[in-house]
């Protein structure tokens, strides 16, 4: 049997955390605020060649001012391909095609839009609290595991798991001002 590992226990929760931490910027990145982001234009996949691509693969992403999100397409045969899919993406926006740059106006949020917006920010959050404490409960299954082999002892399976939830709370606070900061740029008008 393969001695317990302590260390490879804890970086492997913090790697899994901090991977949640990530699928939680990616999404929030895909929400639309008030002010341009090139984030919001990740998402979307453009029919290319043949097959469905990034928008970063056909063509640079930027952003030119607070309200206008531009696409510098690379091939001149997509830009097509590029306003349709962006038109399509159902993000509420009307790109405008100038010679190979694709202009993409961000329109001022509604009132109820922002409200909207903030609910599925906190859904997004708690998807990632919830992932978080998943992540805790398998390493403290581990340890039970641990002990119950004896492979570790009983003081350092609880010193060990006030570490694991220490970590765990330190993420968790990571989500809450990850959405708190979310919410004040959503809410700005």
């Amino acid at each position: 049997m393969p001695a317990f590992d302590a260390n490879t226990l804890k970086n492997e929760a913090k790697r899994r955390m901090d991977s949640t931490i990530e699928v939680l910027h990616k999404e929030f990145s895909g929400l639309r605020t008030g002010r341009a982001s090139a984030g919001i234009l990740e998402p979307i996949q453009v029919e290319a060649y043949g097959n469905r691509m990034p928008m970063n693969q056909v063509g640079t992403v930027g952003v030119a001012d607070a309200r206008l999100v531009t696409v510098q397409v690379w091939d001149k045969g997509l830009v097509k391909a590029v306003v349709k899919a962006i038109a399509e993406a159902g993000l509420g926006l009307n790109p405008a095609a100038d010679g190979q740059l694709v202009r993409v106006p961000i329109p001022p949020l509604s009132e109820d839009r922002r409200k909207e917006l903030s609910r599925i920010a906190h859904k997004y959050g708690e998807e990632a609290r919830v992932a978080i404490r998943n992540v805790r409960r398998h390493a403290m299954d581990e340890l039970k595991k641990a002990e119950k082999e004896h492979a570790i002892s009983e003081d350092d399976h609880r010193k060990l798991s006030q570490e694991v939830q220490k970590t765990t709370d330190e993420y968790t606070a990571r989500v809450d001002q990850t959405l708190s900061h979310k919410e004040k740029e959503i809410l700005q008008v």
